[in-house]
């Protein structure tokens, strides 16, 4: 999917940071982050990630490019986290 979607959702377990305004300590741009489901943030355009603080918090989705992973790389980041 290229841009910035209003939704992130299924499968995707990962976004990458492409806005970080108001909020250069908790979000890297061109990080990788994971995305934790959660339907209330998604009905309100928002995207729940675990940020640079190690906690997951709510941001807006147009911060993040939901992106596909190949399985290879989806199983290795699924053992270090």
């Amino acid at each position: 999917m290229s841009g910035a979607s209003s939704t992130i959702r299924g499968k995707h377990r990962y976004v990458v940071c492409v806005r970080n305004d108001g909020y250069p300590a908790s979000l890297e741009l061109k990080k990788l982050y994971p995305v934790l489901e959660d339907s209330f943030a998604a009905e309100h355009g928002m995207v729940r990630v675990i940020d640079e603080s190690g906690e997951d918090y709510l941001y807006p989705t147009d911060f993040f490019v939901q992106i596909d992973l190949p399985a290879a790389v989806e199983k290795a980041l699924a053992k270090i986290a």
